[in-house]
């Protein structure tokens, strides 16, 4: 077993490895930028070492920065996590090169199926079928185009490079193309720094079918079943569970052994994992599977599968880091039970799923579950990283008990002033269609109505905070207002404040309970994963700042401007695009309330933003 282990990652993924490691035995070493510093994962490490300022680019994906690190802590080893440098075959070199172990996949394997279109060519060989498309050299727009006309509507416009959802575009309209072409490029090319694309054809309905597999460098190679990432959002995984609901033992023989044939033709080493394309219409058929690219790491989801398998898959990999063999051969594995995973993020379903961020001054996540958070009540959510703030892992005997409680753990967490997506996930897993197994990967998009909570507080939202104002018997009603119910008349009235808005509610004395508490700025009222600031009315209250039936276009979160698609006293028209924004990694477009003329323009391409900065003010076409 290794003596000592870098961990060139942050977050949960970094506190994750080291319990393991901790277990093992294993010193461990993290590496931190500004931003981290107080971050949970460096004082869980054995040494911290500052590798950076916050971007990322200038710190955790600064190769140099990480390999002196490991050299002035003594490091035997390093562990890249997932995302930054993990898929990076340059880097899993030079970690080699400095003669420390690499805990990965070999530089070979992650080169050969790191670009979706040689990876394809490589599982044609090897007789694993793979999705119909466009694999060719030539990038001109109009053989691209051509080639997806050949394929047929809807088509699937993605970035050779890409992973995690990035460079990615749905096409239906043809009209469309070249628009949605021009921005996966870009978003190609910031992300991974190659702008070239396959075409696809775009499976109508989609399950995101994965194999979990690994290899050893004694030449076993195991597979250890499937999870399925169906429910998903923009191409980013929401909820995934494992196994597939659906799937019989005939299918997923074969799925699992096209996955093992795939990782043999590449002489992998490691975890990996082996994506599919499933037409579900008519559930999951063999030859209905096809191939879509290998994930040369540890996944964000790998939980599930160490749920349902018993299984430490990070033990596994320092393991055959070690030069150990498999701890299990394929016989000795089992499916036991059923496990989900939801990713729990600083983002706001109310306002399109923009990222949240600020400090986490209040942070409760749910008890008797698995949680892998690198978060810590006190800590903060900044613009720099992925906002995950953790994830939730159930496990029970079936699919039903596993998705109930989720619904549970999901609908229990309590975040302020931060915005999640407690409430959306709660929805999602208690939704009729989910509990089901009516899964693919259009399930959010169709119930979006019904999974993304109103922007206006319920019925039972506003009993619960009138119940909350009602002082208690005894006592200072904010001291403790955990639970609080009132017993109060049922005729009686209150005025009070939600979310800067007056309400007048009956108090009601079958009120739901849900959890008040008194911060700094006011009240916070937490009901089944939402949260909501309230209070008694102000006497001044009154509507304020720039919205959109003003004109002013204004930045709905931190980041950097991409594109300026218009010019001062240019005539727009509603729902046209004004300018791109990005910020965490996804991009943002800002689109005109109105028929116009842009008045006033401040927005600058390249230039960095703050929430609320006026980017462009609208006027009326009339004047």
């Amino acid at each position: 077993m290794l003596n000592s282990l870098l961990i060139a990652n942050r977050g949960e993924i970094a506190c994750r490895i080291i319990r393991t490691a901790r277990r093992l035995g294993v010193r461990t070493v993290a590496v931190h930028s500004d931003a981290d510093a107080r971050a949970p994962h460096v004082r869980m490490a054995d040494e911290a070492v500052h590798i950076g300022p916050s971007p990322a680019r200038e710190s955790y994906l600064v190769q140099e920065r990480i390999l002196a690190a490991a050299a002035a802590t003594g490091a035997e080893a390093i562990h890249p996590g997932y995302g930054f440098l993990s898929e990076n075959a340059g880097f899993a070199e030079a970690v080699q090169a400095a003669g420390l172990v690499w805990v990965g996949a070999p530089a070979a394997s992650i080169r050969a199926m790191g670009l979706k279109d040689a990876a394809k060519q490589r599982m044609i060989a090897a007789q694993v079928p793979v999705t119909p498309g466009y694999l060719g050299a030539d990038q001109s727009p109009e053989r691209l185009r051509a080639e997806a006309e050949a394929i047929g509507w809807p088509v699937l416009i993605k970035a050779v490079a890409g992973g995690g959802g990035k460079g990615m575009r749905r096409v239906d309209d043809p009209a469309d193309f070249a628009a949605l072409l021009e921005s996966c490029r870009r978003e190609a090319a910031a992300s991974f720094g190659d702008d070239r694309v396959l075409i696809e054809k775009y499976i109508l309905s989609p399950r995101h079918i994965e194999v979990q597999v690994f290899g050893d460098t004694h030449g076993n190679v195991v597979h250890l079943f499937e999870r399925d990432c169906s429910l998903q959002r923009r191409h980013q995984k929401v909820i995934e569970e494992a196994p597939a609901p659906g799937m019989d033992e005939a299918t997923r023989a074969s799925i699992c052994a096209a996955a093992v044939k795939a990782a043999r033709a590449v002489d992998y080493v490691g975890a990996g994992t082996i994506e599919f394309i499933a037409d579900g219409s008519a559930g999951l058929r063999a030859d209905r599977i096809w191939f879509m690219e290998m994930n040369t790491r540890l996944q964000v989801e790998h939980p599930v599968t160490e749920a349902i398998t018993g299984q430490d898959l990070v033990e596994w990999q320092l393991r055959v880091a070690s030069g150990e063999p498999l701890p299990r051969r394929q016989e000795d594995l089992r499916i036991r039970g059923w496990a989900m995973e939801a990713r729990l993020y600083a983002e706001n379903p109310a306002t399109g799923f923009l990222p949240s961020t600020g400090p986490l001054e209040r942070l409760r996540l749910p008890r008797g579950i698995r949680v892998d958070s690198g978060v810590e009540e006190g800590g903060e959510v900044t613009p720099f990283y992925d906002p995950m703030i953790a994830k939730l892992i159930v496990q029970a005997e079936t699919r039903a008990a596993a998705a109930a409680r989720l619904a549970r753990a999901a609908a229990k967490v309590e975040v302020w002033p931060v915005r999640t997506n407690a409430a959306f996930l709660a929805r999602a897993a208690a939704h009729p269609d989910f509990v089901a197994g009516h899964v693919d990967t259009g399930f959010i998009e169709r119930h979006l109505a019904a999974l993304v909570p109103a922007a206006d507080p319920s019925a039972a939202v506003c009993a619960a905070a009138a119940a909350a104002l009602v002082p208690a018997r005894s006592g200072d009603p904010w001291t403790d207002l955990t639970g609080f119910r009132a017993n109060a008349p049922a005729e009686r009235r209150i005025a009070l404040e939600i979310a800067g808005q007056p309400h007048l509610v009956d108090l009601d004395a079958d009120a739901p309970a849900a959890r008040a508490i008194a911060t700094d700025e006011g009240r916070v009222l937490f009901s089944a994963g939402e949260a909501w600031a309230f209070g008694p009315p102000r006497a001044d209250d009154v509507a304020g700042g720039a919205a959109a039936s003003d004109g002013a276009i204004v930045a709905p979160m931190p980041g950097r401007i991409v594109t300026v698609l218009v010019a001062d006293g240019a005539t727009v028209a509603k729902g046209e695009r004004l300018v791109v924004l990005e910020a965490m990694k996804m991009e943002q477009a800002l689109v005109a309330p109105f028929n116009g003329i842009v008045a006033e323009l401040k927005a600058r391409e390249g230039g960095q933003v703050a929430e609320g900065t006026l980017l462009v003010r609208i006027a009326p076409a009339d004047g």
